[in-house]
């Protein structure tokens, strides 16, 4: 199984949900794409931000479902049914299907013309980027699907490459909804950048926390639950 990855990244304007992520810095959203034939497509996305930018991204849904997998600018042509499964202060969980697809320049749908074994997708929309992460039997065709992809962009977009691994076992993260929250990677990068993880530390919780803008004892359980979780990433990804 070979695991590749790439990253989309959006100008200001290029898209009107992605806008979204550019605007309010809280905001993640992890999406897990499932595709068995180029007619039909379903995702389940885990979105998760801050309380008021979470209603931000629930106003496009106010006005009506939101195109939110074509990457050419052109709307998908297809049966789309939403169904919101969890809709929690700081979280919300969206079921999307796609149907009678005539025509959808979605990543996964674009994949389905080169690896005929099937594919699985995780992406990552955070800021300006999203991020695909993308799972299959063999790599054999992984230009072939970038070069499509590039070539479709809607003007505002750009195309990277990130990696391209062969996988000797099963990884638990590679498609859980996890990772660290924004506001807790965002604090974790502070924290380093200004020296807090340095012996003897440069800077005091109550200097990061008047950095941030935050109270000290908000910086200080996102650093607990931070480092957590990186720790707990670090032993399954060791683990037998």
């Amino acid at each position: 199984m070979y695991d590749f990855s790439f990253t989309i990244t959006y100008e200001p304007g290029a898209d009107a949900y992605m806008d979204t992520f550019i605007e309010c810095d809280s905001l993640r959203s992890e999406t897990v794409y499932a595709c068995l034939d180029p007619s039909r497509m379903w995702s389940l996305e885990f979105l998760t931000g801050d309380p008021g930018e979470l209603e931000a991204v629930d106003a496009h849904f106010d006005d009506g479902v939101p195109d939110r997998e074509s990457v050419s600018g052109r709307p998908c042509a297809a049966t789309r049914t939403v169904s919101r499964l969890a809709g929690e202060r700081r979280r919300r969980v969206t079921y999307t299907h796609l149907s009678g697809i005539d025509y959808c320049d979605a990543v996964p749908l674009l994949a389905t013309r080169f690896f005929e074994t099937g594919v699985v997708f995780k992406q990552v929309r955070s800021g300006a980027t999203a991020q695909w992460r993308v799972l299959a039997q063999d790599d054999e065709k992984v230009g072939l699907l970038y070069d499509s992809v590039s070539a479709r962009l809607a003007d505002g977009l750009s195309f990277s490459f990130d990696h391209l691994t062969e996988l000797d076992r099963w990884r638990g993260d590679l498609l859980a909804p996890g990772g660290l929250r924004a506001e807790q990677r965002q604090t974790l990068a502070t924290a380093v950048e200004h020296g807090y993880f340095e012996t003897p530390r440069e800077v005091t919780l109550d200097e990061l926390a008047e950095e941030l803008d935050v109270p000290r004892s908000t910086v200080s359980y996102r650093l607990r639950r931070a480092t957590a979780e990186l720790a707990k990433a670090f032993v399954d990804e060791g683990a037998p």
